[in-house]
């Protein structure tokens, strides 16, 4: 998972500035400036394209590429201007990174620049997936050294989901005015948790957890009394409820926008998904993992997680598992129709990228002035500590399949219960590993050296023994 990124303040002030049509505030004295060059649309999409085919290590390596290049060494704006414009793209879904080079864009050539940008920042690591999408389903499915070696991602991935909830919560629960930890917004991280795991549907702790702290977070008389409220009326529902009815199924948990693994289900499997990618690509995960796992049932938990781990070994934002989910969803919704696959592929990343592509294409100082209401960081606030608690019930979730399916064997072979005790031991043996190394080194490349190195010891963990 990416680490939180921490931003230069060293003063670098710009030589001269330029108007824009749709000014973004410099913070240092509130005039409305910058230096972005008016380049041409292909020089700019050749800008952009270089920072995604260098846009190795997560998050914090991509977003310091380009700070470093914008930032510091073009001076398109100043650093004061750049935190302030990171600080919404924090608060709003979707990759930090991809956002940031729309905003880019957009200086430099309006909104139609903000595309540009943005396409060709997520075009290396999109056609790299889509390679290897297309690789995994015709090739992979029936080769035991691969096979062997996805095996042995399937705990480091599930580890990798377990460090993003404690690193998404460190960065959702501090208090951004105190510096400490907020409590409310670790109880309901708890309570969203606990409703997850009774499958009660995450839209609705999303909603009442936000309200609440929107409630809580005015300086209304009433503000306390009305958040409280909120959580009263909406618990009694739901105790209510399930007195009536008994626990929800476990398909209760989503929309069901995905039930069938069509183009029009999948555009809509990645619009969802983007739109609630708070805080990380790892946020996403809960939501496509129920609609397409759970509800859909048309792609397994062990083939999603194959997806994630190839992720994390590409130049790209992490969230472009999404069309791997895509390709395979075509690919089996269709017939085993490849050219459904690429086209799945393409719907579902569109529909995880329209969310962080529309903050700037609408108005990046729009949502700028929207994001620092008090009332709406509150309910945001609440959304996102909520969505920590639900990935804490998905990692566990993915942590029982990584070892379900150590101890399982292909369909139509054989595994003896010795073979299998071997397995789940080196199973454990690699989660507890991975878990080791990521909250012992923050090098940038330390996701895609873990995948490499666990897809070698597959090979040796497994090969001659995983019922293949």
């Amino acid at each position: 998972m990416e680490e939180p990124f921490r931003i230069s303040t060293a003063p670098e002030n710009p030589a001269h500035t330029v108007p824009i049509e749709e000014p973004v505030v410099d913070d240092n004295n509130g005039k409305q400036k910058h230096n972005a060059p008016h380049l041409s649309l292909w020089e700019l999409f050749v800008l952009f394209l270089g920072f995604g085919i260098n846009a190795w290590g997560g998050a914090v390596a991509q977003i310091a590429l380009i700070q470093d290049a914008l930032v510091k060494e073009r001076k398109w704006i100043t650093p004061e201007t750049f935190k302030r414009v990171y600080a919404v793209y924090q608060i709003l879904p979707g990759p930090e990174a991809a956002e940031l080079c729309c905003y880019f864009g957009y200086l430099s050539r309006g909104r139609v620049g903000a595309l540009v940008a943005g396409i060709a920042f997520i075009l290396p690591g999109f056609l790299a997936m889509l390679l290897f999408s297309y690789i995994y389903v015709v090739f992979g499915l029936s080769n035991k050294y691969f096979l062997a070696s996805f095996k042995a991602l399937q705990p480091i991935v599930a580890a990798m989901v377990l460090r993003a909830v404690h690193k998404i919560g460190e960065e959702t629960m501090v208090n951004h005015e105190t510096g400490i930890l907020d409590r409310k917004i670790l109880a309901f991280a708890v309570l969203a948790g606990l409703n997850t795991a009774v499958n009660i549907n995450f839209f609705i702790s999303l909603a009442v957890f936000g309200l609440a702290t929107a409630a809580f977070g005015s300086t209304s008389k009433y503000g306390k009394v009305t958040g409280y409220g909120i959580l009263l009326l909406a618990y009694a529902a739901g105790i209510t409820y399930i007195a009536i009815k008994g626990l929800p199924s476990i398909s209760a948990l989503g929309l069901g926008v995905a039930r069938t693994p069509d183009i029009g289900h999948l555009s809509a499997l990645g619009l969802v998904a983007g739109a609630f990618s708070f805080g990380g690509a790892y946020t996403s995960i809960p939501f496509v993992v129920q609609e397409a796992v759970v509800i859909g049932g048309w792609i397994s938990q062990k083939v999603f997680l194959d997806g994630v781990a190839l992720a994390n070994v590409l130049p790209a934002p992490t969230v472009i598992f999404s069309t791997f989910v895509g390709f395979w969803g075509g690919y089996v919704g269709y017939g085993s129709n490849v050219g459904y696959g690429f086209a799945g592929a393409i719907v579902t990343t569109i529909g995880m990228f329209v969310p962080c592509f529309s903050f700037t294409i609408i108005g990046h100082n729009f949502f700028d002035s929207l994001v620092h209401r008090k009332s709406i960081s509150s309910f945001l606030d609440g959304v996102s500590g909520s969505v920590v608690g639900i990935i804490a019930v998905t990692a566990v979730q993915l942590f029982h399949s990584s070892i379900v399916s150590a101890v399982s064997p292909l369909p139509g072979a054989k595994i003896d219960i010795q073979t299998a005790s071997v397995n789940a031991v080196s199973s454990l043996m690699l989660y507890f590993l991975t878990l080791a190394v990521l909250y012992s080194f923050k090098d940038k490349t330390t996701n895609a050296v873990v995948v490499v190195v666990g897809a070698i010891a597959g090979q040796f963990l497994y090969l001659d023994n995983g019922g293949f």
